[in-house]
């Protein structure tokens, strides 16, 4: 199969479609999310990954300068801290929030006031030629066990990376010795005062050392 192939020969519209499957190659993450958020219009995201690449997030971040994006965070795996070292400036351009914990899920989640979208792939944030299989639904109940879980599996069991802007070497110098909060700013409790109204406000959570959105 041609990795050109377009998405809309391998998947039918959201619209009147709540679960499709694909296995095979040229149906890649980044291409899949643009289709998904051509038809749901801007919205928050989230993404897991194992690790995560310099064309996946200057193309999000592209996405997100565009306007088609609102709220973003990704969660990625500790051990892949090192090879991302370099993309330090990517990672900060494209998602509020970056993550790094025990992490080997591959999803995409686009919410919206209209749209509940919930991805399941086996791809990383890489670009190949080795087939992968992918679920695409719109069913709010699936949405939101995994939304759920992603921020809970963030919120507890993983370690949130803010950039400090004096030292960019410094958020992963202390997560690779065992922090548990890095960066710049000290964690998060509850509101942070944004009450704009937003596509997907949430409140304060007490789970967490974090203030997540979109529940």
């Amino acid at each position: 199969m041609s990795k050109g192939r377009p998405i809309d020969e391998m998947l039918k519209p959201l619209s009147g479609n709540p679960i499709q499957a694909y296995l095979g190659n040229g149906l890649h993450t980044l291409g899949l999310l643009h289709w998904i958020l051509s038809q749901t219009g801007k919205a928050d995201v989230w993404v897991s990954s194992y690790s995560t690449s310099e064309a996946f997030l200057n193309g999000f971040m592209l996405m997100k300068m565009k306007g088609t994006i609102e709220r973003s965070m990704v969660l990625l795996d500790q051990r892949a801290v090192k090879k991302t070292l370099k993309l330090v400036g990517e990672m900060k351009m494209a998602f509020d929030h970056v993550f790094f914990g025990q992490n080997h899920s591959k999803i995409v989640l686009v919410k919206n006031e209209r749209w509940q979208v919930a991805v399941v792939t086996s791809q990383n944030q890489t670009y190949g030629d080795r087939a992968e299989s992918s679920i695409i639904t719109t069913d709010s109940g699936v949405f939101d066990v995994i939304i759920r879980q992603f921020i809970e599996l963030a919120g507890r069991n993983s370690v949130e990376f803010i950039i400090n802007d004096n030292d960019e070497t410094e958020g992963f110098e202390r997560l690779l010795y065992g922090n548990n909060h890095i960066g710049g700013a000290a964690p998060r409790h509850g509101g942070d005062g944004d009450k704009s109204g937003t596509s997907c406000d949430a409140p304060p959570d007490t789970g967490t050392d974090w203030e997540p959105f979109g529940v």
